[in-house]
C-alpha cells in the first residue's frame, strides 16, 4: 500500500474498537459527534501526500520501489535528516502546531527502534526481528499510531520510588503459548480513538528487582484489539462551527485512558518483558526519544510562528501595531519563535550517526527546546489575552450575521481595517487559542505531556556537559592568583 489515502484510514476506523465518549459507547468514531472532524482532519493530513506538489516533500521512495511518508525515512546523511524535518514541519503547519500527535510522532520513534533492533535482540532474538516486522507493516499500511507510557498510581511515594501500583497499573499477568496476557491501565493515549494501532511502552523508572518484572513490557496492538478500552475525556469539539470555533472544530485529536482487562497480546507484537533494565534504557540507547524531539521541535516551531502572526493580525486589525509598547509585547513571540528556530537548525546541523549508524540530531539543543517551549508557551497564549482583552469576549456567532440583527453587528463591529465578519472570525480564532476549553487543553499539554517539568529540568542538568565550562572558572581563578 505505501501511501494511503484520507478515505483509506477512515475505513480503517470503521471497525470493533472499543471507545466510550460523554457516557457513551461509540459505534463510529467517523461519525460520532465530538470525534468526526478530528478524523476527518488526520485523513486530510494523509492525502496532502497524493499531492503531485508535495509528493516528493512528504514521500520517499523505498528499497522495493514504493513509497512512503518520508517520517519512515531511516536517515544516513544529513540531507535525509533535513528531509524529515521539512516533511515534519510542513504537517505541523497546516494545523497552526495544535496536533500534537500526528502520524511522523510515533513514525520518527519506531523508525528509531527498528534501526536499533539489536537492542531489543540482545534481550531475546526474536525481539529485534518483531520490531523489525512491526516497522515494515506500519510503513507498508501507512497506519496512524497512538502510544500510552504512563501507569496511573494509587500511592506516589511508591511510585517516585520505582514501585508500581498493582492495583492499577498494567501489567503481566500470564505467559502461554501464544504470547503475554495484560491486565490493568495505561494513561494517556492521545489520538488513542482515532488511530490504527497502538505502542505501549514503559517510561517510568523501574526498580531492578524480581518485583518489577511484570511492569517491564513493551508491544503493539490494533486499536480494536478485544478487551481493550479507551475511556475519553470530554471533546473539545462542540459541534460549532469553522467560524464559531475554528481550531477546536477541527484539530480535536483526543485524549483516552486505556483500560486492558487480560488481553492477549502475540509473541510476535512483543518487543520486550521482564527485563527492567532494558525498558528503563530503550528510548535513550535506540535514539528514539531524540527523534522524538525533532518531531516535536518542528511542531513547535509552527506553533510559535503561528501564534507570531494571529499576534500580528489582532493588532494590525485595531490599529495598534505602531504602538512601541504592543510592538514589544509581540517581539517576545518573535523570540519564542526564532530561538525555536535556532534550536531545531543547531540540532539538524550538528547531527552525528549513533552506535546503530543512524543520523540523529543533536540532543542538547532539542532538550533545550522541550525544557523551554513549555514555559515559554503560556506566555504566548498570555499575550494573546493581554493584547485581545475585552475583543476575545466583543465574538457574536455566525448565525448573527444572518439574523434581523445583521445589519446592527456589521455597523457596530467594524474596524478601520476590517468589516465585522472579519474582526469577528479573527477575534474568535484568538478566543480558540486563549479563552476556550481547547485553548487551554494545549497550554496543559505543553507543560506536561514530556513529563514533570522539574523531572525534565533535573535530568538535563544531569546530562549537561558541566566539567568544561567549570574547569573554565578554575582556569581563571588560577591565573588571577598567577599559578
Amino acid at each position: 500500500m505505501g501511501v494511503r489515502t484520507g478515505a483509506e484510514y477512515l475505513e480503517g476506523l470503521r471497525d470493533a474498537r472499543d471507545v466510550w465518549l460523554r457516557g457513551e459507547r461509540v459505534r463510529d468514531v467517523t461519525t460520532r459527534p465530538g470525534l468526526a472532524r478530528g478524523a476527518a482532519t488526520m485523513a486530510a493530513l494523509l492525502d496532502r501526500q497524493h499531492d503531485p506538489a508535495l509528493r516528493d516533500r512528504l514521500t520517499v521512495a523505498g528499497e522495493d520501489g514504493g513509497r512512503y511518508a518520508t517520517s519512515f525515512l531511516r536517515p544516513t546523511t544529513a540531507h535525509h535528516l533535513q528531509q524529515r524535518g521539512v516533511a515534519m514541519y510542513d504537517w505541523a503547519i497546516q494545523s497552526g502546531g495544535m496536533l500534537g500527535r500526528t502520524g511522523d510522532y510515533l513514525n520518527s520513534s519506531l523508525m528509531a527502534f527498528a534501526a536499533a533492533a539489536d537492542f531489543f535482540a540482545a534481550v531475546r532474538p526474536e525481539f529485534g526481528d518483531n520490531v523489525r516486522r512491526y516497522y515494515h507493516h506500519v510503513r507498508d499500511h501507512d497506519l496512524v499510531l497512538t502510544h500510552t507510557l504512563v501507569n496511573p498510581q494509587v500511592n506516589r511515594r511508591l511510585t517516585a520510588a520505582g514501585v508500581p501500583s498493582p492495583e492499577v497499573a498494567l501489567h503481566t499477568v500470564e505467559r502461554n503459548a501464544r504470547g503475554i496476557v495484560v491486565r490493568g491501565a495505561r494513561l494517556l493515549a492521545t489520538l488513542g480513538p482515532l488511530s490504527d494501532e497502538i505502542l505501549v511502552f514503559p517510561s517510568t523508572i523501574l526498580k531492578n528487582d524480581p518485583s518489577s518484572a511484570p511492569y517491564a513490557l513493551a508491544f503493539a496492538l490494533p486499536t480494536a484489539t478485544p478487551g481493550m478500552r479507551f475511556l475519553c475525556r470530554d471533546s473539545y469539539d462542540e459541534g460549532k462551527s469553522g467560524f464559531d470555533a475554528p481550531l477546536s472544530s477541527r484539530f480535536e485529536e483526543m485524549d483516552a485512558i486505556v483500560l486492558f482487562e487480560d488481553v492477549l497480546v502475540p509473541w510476535e507484537r512483543v518487543f520486550l518483558v521482564d527485563d527492567m533494565p532494558a525498558c528503563n534504557d530503550v528510548f535513550v540507547a535506540t535514539s528514539a526519544v531524540i527523534h522524538l524531539m525533532h518531531q516535536v521541535a518542528c511542531k513547535n516551531l509552527a506553533k510559535a510562528e503561528f501564534l507570531v502572526g494571529l499576534l500580528c493580525a489582532m493588532t494590525r486589525a485595531s490599529e495598534r501595531n505602531e504602538l512601541p509598547q504592543v510592538q514589544g509585547m509581540v517581539a517576545e513571540a518573535m523570540w519564542t519563535a526564532e530561538t525555536m528556530r535556532a534550536l531545531l537548525r543547531t540540532a539538524e546541523a550538528e547531527a552525528t550517526p549513533d552506535r546503530w549508524g543512524t543520523m540523529t540530531p543533536s540532543r542538547t539543543p532539542l532538550d533545550t527546546a522541550r525544557n523551554l517551549f513549555p514555559r515559554l508557551y503560556p506566555r504566548l497564549v498570555e499575550l494573546v489575552q493581554l493584547l485581545g482583552s475585552s475583543s476575545l469576549m466583543a465574538t457574536p456567532c455566525e448565525a448573527d450575521f444572518a439574523n434581523e440583527l445583521a445589519e446592527d453587528v456589521q455597523r457596530y463591529l467594524q474596524l478601520a481595517h476590517a468589516d465585522a465578519q472579519d474582526r469577528v472570525a479573527l477575534f474568535r480564532l484568538a478566543q480558540d487559542v486563549a479563552a476556550s476549553g481547547f485553548g487551554a487543553r494545549q497550554v496543559l499539554y505543553e507543560r506536561f505531556f514530556f513529563g514533570p517539568p522539574e523531572m525534565l529540568a533535573a535530568n538535563y542538568y544531569r546530562m549537561y556537559e558541566k566539567d568544561p565550562l567549570v574547569e573554565r572558572v578554575q582556569a581563571m581563578l588560577a591565573r588571577a592568583q598567577g599559578k
